[in-house]
């Protein structure tokens, strides 16, 4: 995609995401067959629901309809959150993974698997979890010392309300 359809595409786009309390995460236009595909990627702080998105289509849609900036050709829109699987790479995805195992790539080499606990504005503290029946170890890490991060996915993690009882 180039700068100027990227630009014109932000352009358009933030003021309606925003106006629905998302934050616009990402914008990927690429080639699907004979068609381009336009993937709008959009986030909050209680996560996107799904009449969210599909109302947010609509708009989009119809935005894109009555301006130029997807030119004439035929393309094929989504409207979606970022999986989970996403890389956490923005200050508010960490503070929205707070309570989350992450897997940290270090920028010095080597990687830690630790649950966020507090977000500031200079990095994290961290839970590392015990290993064979040793207690959990507090941490802190710099964002600077990061060099990559993603979310750990939990099947049998318990909930805060049964860890409470």
């Amino acid at each position: 995609m180039s700068t100027t359809q990227s630009d014109r595409l932000r352009g358009l786009l933030e003021p309606l995401v925003a106006a629905k309390g998302l934050d616009l995460e990402e914008i990927e236009l690429s080639k699907a067959g004979k068609r381009r595909m336009l993937r709008i990627i959009v986030d909050s702080d209680e996560g996107v629901e799904l009449d969210a998105c599909a109302e947010l289509s609509r708009e989009v849609s119809d935005q894109l309809d009555e301006s130029d900036v997807m030119g004439e050709d035929e393309y094929v829109l989504e409207v979606s959150s970022p999986g989970a699987d996403r890389p956490l790479s923005e200050h508010r995805h960490y503070v929205r993974a707070t309570g989350r195992l992450v897997k940290f790539q270090l920028a010095e080499g080597g990687e830690l698997i630790a649950r966020i606990l507090g977000v500031d504005d200079e990095g994290m503290d961290l839970e590392v979890p015990g290993v064979k029946g040793r207690k959990a170890t507090a941490r802190r890490i710099a964002f600077s010392d990061i060099a990559k991060a993603r979310v750990e996915i939990e099947f049998s993690r318990k909930d805060k309300k049964e860890e409470e009882a």
